[in-house]
């Protein structure tokens, strides 16, 4: 299945992954409001699925700066570890997973604002967002903007979600800007 996915247009790449981040709303929140063995399996599973939606958007951004994105692959996957393994490590459950996605966030939205293939406005959302998980570096910070700080996250992502399922990328563009950073096909 990921030979076929790599050797999808980027469009659909770009469709693929909003699908899988859509999935990933869906069973967080299911997981957020099901306590008990099943909304634990939901959480890990939409953890399961935004490493899957980390490692399509590397490949997405890549002809953008392959170097930034592989960093915010990299931040992601820690953020993504960090969750669990706070369950088993009780010194990882003094970093909010959140930090890391901030930072994530920060760099996709500068990818996003950088590319020719998607709308910047998305890239400035994504950027608030980090910013806003940002705020998680502190709990008592977190706490005193809490519920606002998580409004810029949820409006960024959805946001990109639901243009990378209507519309995805443009493929012109992406594949120009592949070209221009002597990539080719990824």
């Amino acid at each position: 299945m990921m030979e076929r996915i790599a050797k999808a247009s980027p469009r659909l790449r770009a469709r693929i992954a909003g699908g899988i981040y859509l999935m990933v709303f869906v069973t967080g929140i299911f997981g957020l409001f099901v306590r008990s063995q099943l909304g634990f399996a939901a959480g890990l599973i939409a953890g399961a699925l935004y490493v899957a939606v980390t490692l399509l958007f590397y490949y997405i951004f890549k002809p953008v700066n392959q170097s930034l994105s592989l960093l915010a692959a990299l931040l992601s996957l820690v953020g993504c570890i960090i969750g669990p393994l706070s369950l088993f490590i009780h010194a990882a459950s003094y970093v909010s997973p959140l930090v890391f996605f901030g930072f994530y966030c920060l760099l996709i939205g500068y990818l996003i604002f950088r590319s020719t293939f998607l709308r910047r406005i998305l890239g400035v959302l994504m950027a608030i967002a980090g910013l806003s998980w940002l705020t998680f570096g502190s709990t008592a910070l977190a706490s005193y903007l809490s519920p606002y700080n998580f409004f810029p996250g949820i409006l960024a992502e959805r946001s990109l979600t639901l243009w990378l399922l209507v519309m995805g990328v443009n493929e012109q563009r992406w594949k120009e800007q592949a070209s221009a950073a002597g990539e080719g096909r990824p």
